[in-house]
């Protein structure tokens, strides 16, 4: 009889090809830890303050705070009252990136957050609740002679959370609240060399607009960016993994086509699982070097969204062809009790990213928790979320451990077995338990190594040897879950060894009562695998 091919592979085979491949998830963590710098870097920036007088300043010049053509500054506006200059005519201005630096597409995106200094007066002090108004303009160039050109212009608002160490005394005066960093802006692309933000703060006393808001001192940003040396490292790993992921897909659905029977539901699914892989795979990030997409986050995040809902979905699969009944067995409608709360919790996440990064496609400081409205809903979708996460994670468990009872019930029967029949039944068990185990392995080590490049400080340093955390992170995990799929479909691909019904129980020393015994559900030559139909062989009787 024919079953799978980690159901005919020796101990000591198996030995050997989990060996390789725990060679390579090494490779994969020393590629991110010694090769790659870490993924990201954040720059500070401090605004400039310019001035311009001049009607509808805003539509017809930017504002630059250095270079050929600086603005007119000012220091503080402390100044700018002696000067009689208003709030409205004050244009805080940040060129991106710093002097003698440029932008590039390496970087891949662009993430700002902004941390208002605003200091205490007992005349303009900061209000319980308030909102601060922004006319936020963002342009670019490619090269220093050029004109700037628009990419986006929004009127935002912003709360502010600020607490104030000290009783609001005149003695206080000029302390500085201790305020949250504020969402600013997020770009998919760096497609361009020069950035130029400018920042104004209208103030509409009959309207409330920038009405207690304090007295502001300064606006800084801090810019995040990819690495050029990470992103890099980033695109090898895809090119390399793609085609390897390819070529064992390919393989694996061509043994299944060769078999004399429809493909069953485990099949199928461990097909989609490689697909998924691919999916993310696929370096189409190459494009982004010379092409302005700002939609590859969103794009990115849909491609990990597919996967990981598609590996949940097997993970419950998997264990369910392992314990349900036949009348249950290979239908996926059988699953929709497990596999409902994935598809809920996985949409809400998806509608949660579209009212961010989606939006954001169009107007880069748009941040759906700027408002209560936004904030609710987003609340919302992230809960009802993590709801459908907890019952998945609720059946799971109760599934693994159906499927070990079953298992565990069916090997009291096993000393009554001829000695050879025993040990082949001992060896598939332990086969189908180790592959069990690896995969709670890899669920652990994902969320083991992400609490850990989130606790350390990014890089270990051992002698002259400096490891890199959060890039080890980033690099093995990913190519562990790629080789996580690669093993699922080589060992679980049929395997080419047919034994004649004579040879087999003659080998195994079995006699026909025990044949029947355990292998009852056996139709033809390439039927259900032996770890299949033992462990369900306990939930038929």
């Amino acid at each position: 009889m024919a079953g799978a091919i980690i159901e005919n592979m020796s101990t000591k085979k198996l030995c050997i090809v989990g060996g390789i491949l725990l060679i390579f998830q090494v490779i994969a963590f020393l590629v991110g830890g010694l090769i790659a710098p870490s993924p990201t870097t954040a720059v500070p920036y401090t605004s400039v303050k310019c001035i311009d007088v001049r009607k509808n300043h805003h539509k017809t010049k930017w504002l630059m705070p250095w270079g050929s053509n600086p603005c007119e500054k000012i220091k503080d506006f402390d100044e700018a009252v002696s000067r009689q200059i208003e709030a409205n005519d004050i244009v805080f201005a940040v060129h991106i990136p710093l002097p003698s630096k440029e932008m590039s597409p390496w970087f891949q995106f662009m993430l700002f957050i902004m941390q208002l200094d605003i200091a205490f007066k007992m005349d303009n002090d900061l209000k319980e609740n308030a909102e601060i108004t922004l006319d936020v303009s963002l342009a670019y160039r490619d090269d220093v002679f050029d004109d700037w050109e628009e990419i986006a212009h929004a009127i935002e608002l912003r709360k502010l959370k600020c607490t104030f160490g000290s009783p609001k005394t005149l003695e206080s005066e000029g302390r500085h609240y201790d305020c949250d960093f504020l969402p600013f802006m997020e770009i998919g692309s760096v497609a361009h060399k020069y950035y130029l933000i400018n920042i104004r703060l209208p103030v509409n006393e009959r309207k409330g607009i920038n009405v207690g808001i304090g007295e502001i001192k300064d606006i800084r940003l801090v810019g995040i960016h990819q690495n050029g040396g990470f992103t890099k490292v980033w695109f090898a790993m895809k090119t390399f993994l793609t085609p390897s992921i390819l070529i064992i897909m390919i393989w694996y659905w061509r043994r299944i086509t060769l078999m004399t029977r429809a493909p069953v539901l485990l099949e199928k699914v461990i097909f989609a699982l490689g697909i998924s892989m691919t999916f993310i795979n696929i370096p189409v990030e190459w494009f982004s070097i010379g092409f302005d997409w700002t939609w590859m986050l969103l794009f990115g995040d849909i491609r990990q969204g597919i996967f990981y809902a598609m590996l949940l979905s097997f993970w419950i699969i998997f264990c369910g062809e392992h314990m349900m009944d036949q009348n249950e067995r290979n239908r996926l409608s059988g699953y929709w009790k497990q596999v409902g709360p994935i598809a809920v919790g996985s949409f809400c996440l998806f509608i949660f990213d579209m009212c961010e990064r989606g939006v954001q496609l169009k107007n880069p400081f748009y941040s759906i928790w700027t408002t209560e409205v936004g904030t609710e809903l987003a609340m919302a979708f992230i809960i009802v979320a993590g709801i459908c996460l907890c019952l998945y994670f609720l059946f799971l468990c109760f599934m693994v451990f159906q499927v070990f009872r079953n298992i565990s019930g069916k090997q009291s029967s096993l000393p009554a077995m001829s000695k050879a029949r025993r040990l082949h039944y001992e060896g598939l068990i332990f086969r189908f338990k180790f592959l069990m185990l690896i995969t709670l392995a890899c669920a652990a080590m994902t969320v083991i190594f992400f609490i850990v490049s989130q606790v350390t400080e990014g890089h270990w340093k051992w002698g002259d040897v400096t490891i890199q955390a959060n890039s080890a992170f980033f690099t093995g995990i990913y190519g562990m879950w790629n080789l996580y799929v690669f093993a699922l479909m080589f060992l679980y691909a049929p395997s080419h060894k047919n034994y004649g019904e004579d040879q087999s129980n003659g080998d195994l020393g079995v006699n026909s009562g025990e044949e029947l015994q355990l292998t009852t559900t056996i139709t033809h030559v390439d039927g259900p695998t032996e770890v299949y139909k033992l462990a369900r062989k306990e939930a038929q009787e």
